[in-house]
């Protein structure tokens, strides 16, 4: 099948006009964190979940309520405590005692962006309601199912699973954020402008810069954007090389317990056409692949005790994979 580069071209020009209106009116609040920024912006183009870590106090929160204003979209906030129920996400059935009759009320799963804030402080019962919700983006109370609104978005903030009070997300819940960014701390000049900007007494309004209508083309855009079957197989490779590295001439079998999944492979593919999108063209590259290879396997590729003991990160390893893997 031909495809029409230039057409598509000028079509990603056309429907990301938004994006640098979109990252000026970011930057009216936030100082730095530009990758967690893009980083955000491709995941909800892609309709994705994201996982943030990082310590507290590195502007996680605001940064999610500042792009959601940004976007236009509904905005919902939960704290995650240690007794959090269920139900408090989903919603629960109610007893009218009047008319002897249940009546349903949602929780605030139902929203358009949802920031699950330190998830990691709520126990596993509660971080696995999220589940059905964040795969099949619908919600169960009692005997009734509901569709969540589109876009449904999850944003969940994670301090480092070493701090006091904390529990491991389950494996099979983390797979499902389709981006996990690790926060670092802002440079010295951008904790200057940070100290500056918050003591000054002044506020930044944050605009609406896109519209519901703009964000649907984009994303149908994006699903036109080309990328060679070479990029594909590229893509496939990185992948494999997780789960079977001697394959590729790499000897780090022993470090790793699991490879990432084939869901890895198609979110490699969806946020790579994302950035394409973010950068204005109409086709994938290598580079685009590498750029959102770190942030969608750091958290799919699980490693094994021996590994811990040489202090090898998944960060390690992904490096290690992307050395090697021939690129096309």
């Amino acid at each position: 099948m031909s495809v029409d580069i230039q057409a598509v071209n000028e079509m990603v020009r056309e429907k990301s006009a938004f994006v640098e209106n979109l990252f000026m009116e970011t930057r009216k609040v936030i100082v730095g964190q530009n990758s967690m920024i893009e980083g955000m912006l491709m995941a909800f183009l892609c309709d994705g979940h994201i996982l943030l870590e990082g310590v507290p106090g590195l502007a996680k929160t605001l940064s999610v309520h500042t792009l959601a204003s940004a976007m236009n979209l509904g905005f919902k906030r939960i704290q995650f405590t240690p007794d959090l129920l269920p139900a408090d996400l989903t919603g629960s059935e109610i007893y009218n005692a009047k008319d002897a009759t249940f009546s349903i009320r949602k929780g605030p799963l139902f929203g358009n962006i949802i920031l699950a804030d330190e998830i990691n402080r709520a126990p596993a019962k509660v971080q696995s309601a999220l589940l059905e919700s964040m795969q099949e983006r619908q919600v169960t109370i009692g005997s009734e199912t509901f569709k969540l609104p589109d876009p449904f978005i999850v944003l969940a903030t994670q301090n480092p699973i070493e701090q006091e009070g904390t529990y491991p997300l389950p494996e099979a819940q983390v797979d499902r954020f389709m981006l996990k960014i690790k926060v670092e701390y802002p440079t010295k000049e951008e904790e200057t402008e940070i100290v500056k900007r918050n003591t000054s007494g002044m506020r930044a309004e944050i605009r609406a810069v896109v519209t519901a209508d703009e964000l649907s083309a984009a994303k149908q855009v994006i699903d036109q954007i080309y990328i060679d079957d070479r990029v594909v197989e590229y893509i496939v490779n990185v992948v494999h090389a997780s789960r079977r590295p001697e394959d590729f001439g790499l000897d780090i079998g022993r470090l790793i317990e699991y490879g990432a999944s084939p869901r890895a492979s198609i979110y490699l593919t969806r946020l790579a056409k994302a950035r394409a999108f973010l950068s204005h063209r109409g086709y994938v590259t290598p580079d685009d692949v590498k750029n959102v290879g770190p942030a969608t396997l750091r958290h799919r590729i699980i490693t094994t005790y021996e590994a811990e003991a040489e202090n090898v990160t998944s960060e390690d390893l992904i490096a290690r994979i992307f050395d090697t893997v021939e690129v096309p």
